[in-house]
């Protein structure tokens, strides 16, 4: 694949009509593996004009990696990260932070690890329960005010939330998950970001990587990536989840595609504010998910994926209980 992607806008930001989820920089998935590859794989999405790099000051080392990757391409990337999920616990459970000055402290941080002198989208990764939303939303404009920042976004929030941090300051994008394998913003977030002019970025567009046909058994899962704990890759649930990914397969296959790029342009086809971001450490992957962009799909398309896939298809929720707990607030 030699050409450049297509753009489309987050708010008033412009970026690649795909992104790069980095999240895949982290142990979160097993070992990171070889920087060397991962900067390559970076040097080649920007190449391809996947411009938004979507990284988290929770993702260990990701922020690194990835301002190392940049470093003398600094111009042409995106760079998003985030803030507000604190581990809580010995046994690693999840929480989120939101006040003004953990805000800023963070940001300092971001920086300083990215290497740069300012966040092109910066997220509250998650809404903390116990701060008004309006606090973290004026300590996110005042980093805006001060350059440290360009513009802002929020994950997994509420419709109301959306309403009430727009209000401080204008939402570029929202990020929650959304595929095949989850479609629960659809409803009520999806049409109030329209409403607002709000971009969406969807990440796991590839149901945590089942919809790229790669995962067959629960060994193909390394023991410390972190979707044995999906009850999606459960004993119980894998099978059938399977069998769907097999039916989306057939179809794909009529249109010369690979089942991810099927999913993906199934996503990207939701609507020209859609930005995808699946993530990979690997060139051909990235070259494969790049190409999804290209693929057209008719109204009777959708139709016969949605029919291989309602929206309550798929055996068991994308995470734990305890992680939904943070999400939608």
């Amino acid at each position: 694949m030699t050409d450049v992607i297509p753009t489309r806008r987050l708010g008033s930001l412009e970026v690649g009509a795909q992104g790069l989820g980095c999240m895949s920089l982290s142990p979160a998935y097993g070992a990171v593996g070889d920087p060397a590859e991962l900067f390559a794989t970076i040097h080649r999405a920007l190449d391809l004009g996947v411009t938004l790099l979507d990284t988290a000051d929770i993702y260990g080392e990701s922020e690194t990696l990835v301002g190392r990757a940049i470093a003398g391409r600094r111009d042409q990337a995106v760079v998003a990260t985030k803030f507000g999920i604190v581990l809580t616990g010995a046994g690693g459970g999840m929480g989120a932070r939101g006040d003004a000055a953990y805000v800023r402290r963070c940001c300092e941080r971001s920086l300083r690890r990215l290497g740069v002198d300012h966040i092109d989208l910066y997220y509250q990764h998650r809404v903390d329960p116990e701060v008004p939303v309006e606090e973290t939303w004026g300590a996110m404009a005042e980093l805006v005010a001060e350059g440290k920042v360009r513009h802002l976004g929020i994950s997994e929030a509420s419709a109301a939330t959306i309403r009430r941090a727009h209000a401080v300051h204008p939402v570029s994008a929202l990020q929650s998950e959304w595929s095949l394998w989850t479609r629960r913003i659809e409803d009520e977030i999806v049409p109030t970001c329209r409403e607002l002019g709000i971009g969406i970025v969807p990440y796991s567009p590839l149901g945590k990587g089942m919809l790229t046909g790669s995962i067959t058994d629960r060994a193909d899962l390394d023991e410390t990536d972190s979707r044995r704990r999906s009850p999606w890759f459960t004993d119980d649930n894998l099978p059938h989840n399977l069998r769907i990914v097999a039916a989306l397969r057939a179809l794909a296959e009529e249109r010369g595609v690979t089942v991810g790029q099927l999913a993906l342009a199934w996503l990207q086809n939701q609507g020209p504010d859609v930005v995808p971001i699946p993530g990979t450490k690997r060139i051909p992957r990235l070259e494969e998910n790049a190409a999804a962009v290209y693929v057209e799909l008719s109204s009777a398309d959708i139709e016969r994926i949605e029919a291989v896939v309602p929206a309550e298809a798929v055996a068991g929720a994308s995470v734990t209980r305890e992680y939904l707990r943070t999400t939608d607030r």
